[in-house]
């Protein structure tokens, strides 16, 4: 059962992070293999997403600020993330 996009819409994103915390932190307890696949294909989301938002925050905004949020330097994070 996916959750509606219009009630993920309405969540600020502390909200939103701790929906997919407890959620994350649910599928790692359950300890099936099931579960673990799950949050192997996750991670692989995350890291491509990581990419994406990194790219939008400095579209509307600079390198720099990617950088500050990630704790790298500007050029490391756009050699990463460009």
């Amino acid at each position: 059962m996916a959750a509606p996009q219009d009630s993920l819409d309405q969540l600020s994103d502390g909200e939103l992070d701790a929906l997919i915390r407890a959620a994350v932190a649910e599928l790692t307890s359950r300890g099936t293999t099931e579960s673990f696949a799950l949050l192997v294909a996750l991670s692989g989301l995350v890291g491509t997403s990581l990419g994406e938002a990194a790219r939008l925050v400095a579209e509307r905004g600079s390198w720099s600020q990617v950088a500050q949020i990630s704790g790298t330097t500007k050029q490391a994070a756009w050699s990463r993330w460009r």
